[in-house]
């Protein structure tokens, strides 16, 4: 069946035998073991990589679990790694270059690159889908209000950041709100990425972060309109169950003005950075649909199209390496939203490299 043709997927390829590894039914073995054990003492991250360690020992990519939902083991692995950064990188990377594991470091640089030259950098990890929905995968109830979050390392890593000066929005709270407050999933069932609403979500979060610059008010306007309509999926992990599953069905915002969907802007002053995130919806073809996605609902919010610069793979290295092939020094730009799978953290090929995306003028 081969590997998971998508950029959400990090464009990993792993062999897999015939069958996916499933989660919470009986009938496969492992979970009875491991997914259903009810210890006290046993943490999320612990539970998260035992997952993982089972499935990657049985060479299975992604594995399935309650009421249709799919989740890549890349992503569980990513739960269970615990803290990444610093000290701790090296051991919790799945990096080949054991010099680039350490994620703190890269994003600390592109950070100052952007400074120096009066850009604004805001970090926008797209928390997994796994922590959001960890009782569909753990086979246990919805967390109560207060309890820890799934994700926790991810959060504890976005408040070093902070403290070193860098605009982090965390969107863990915003869409656990979300999921409290609608049914809707923030993320497709049979697919690696966000849903329409995850998309719409974060695209909101965004905007009250980004509407209080007061260059906003020199960027001309235009007029878009968005209207709620279903469409269906070829999810990119359903492919590893059975190619020729039934399609998913899901609810997207499409948004059009005089001229059709707002497309990418080049010269826009707000530059949309990353993995694939930046493209489900929104690129078409294997992005599964056009002028729905992240940068579409951003452009309905603001006003105006941003300009995209996304990768089908790792939003780590390579898409700042795309971003230096320009060779704009990033002119005209005020803000650069860096949004990524939150897995790439520890699971990003290529680690985090030091890429000058700032050249020498």
């Amino acid at each position: 069946m081969g590997f998971i043709a998508n950029g959400g997927a990090s464009f990993f390829q792993m062999k897999i035998s015939k069958f996916i590894f499933v989660v919470g039914f009986c009938s496969a073995a492992f979970f009875c073991n491991a997914a259903s054990a009810t210890n006290a003492l046993e943490t999320l991250p612990s539970r998260f990589a035992g997952l993982a360690a089972a499935a990657e020992a049985q060479q299975h990519a992604a594995i399935a679990s309650q009421e249709g939902w799919l989740f890549l083991t890349a992503e569980l692995r990513h739960l269970g790694a615990g803290h990444f950064w610093g000290q701790d990188a090296k051991t919790a990377s799945r990096s080949a270059n054991s010099e680039a594991a350490d994620p703190l470091p890269a994003i600390l640089d592109f950070n100052a690159q952007l400074k120096r030259e009066g850009i604004e950098l805001i970090l926008m990890p797209v928390p997994p889908k796994a922590a959001l929905y960890a009782d569909k995968v753990l086979n246990r109830a919805t967390p109560p209000e207060g309890a820890s979050r799934a994700d926790e390392a991810d959060a504890a890593f976005y408040r070093v950041c902070s403290e070193q000066g860098l605009k982090v929005l965390d969107l863990g709270p915003a869409f656990w709100s979300a999921r409290k407050a609608e049914a809707t999933p923030l993320y497709c069932k049979t697919d690696s990425h966000w849903s329409g609403r995850g998309c719409v979500v974060a695209a909101g979060a965004l905007s009250q972060e980004i509407r209080a610059r007061a260059w906003l008010d020199s960027v001309p306007k235009r007029v878009f309109k968005s209207d709620w309509r279903e469409a269906e999926i070829q999810g990119d992990l359903a492919d590893l169950v059975d190619p020729k599953a039934a399609p998913e069905k899901v609810r997207l915002r499409f948004v059009t003005g005089p001229d059709g969907a707002p497309g990418d802007w080049r010269e826009s002053p707000v530059l949309l950075l990353g993995d694939s995130h930046t493209l489900v919806f929104h690129a078409g073809e294997d992005m599964h649909s056009t002028g729905a996605g992240l940068a579409d609902q951003l452009a309905l919010e603001l006003g105006f199209p941003v300009d995209v610069v996304g990768v089908r793979g790792s939003g780590a290295t390579p898409a700042r390496i795309n971003l230096l092939r320009r060779k704009d020094n990033l002119a005209g730009k005020k803000i650069v939203i860096w949004c990524f799978s939150a897995r790439e953290f520890t699971e990003a090929p290529a680690g985090w490299r030091l890429i000058p995306v700032i050249g020498k003028k």
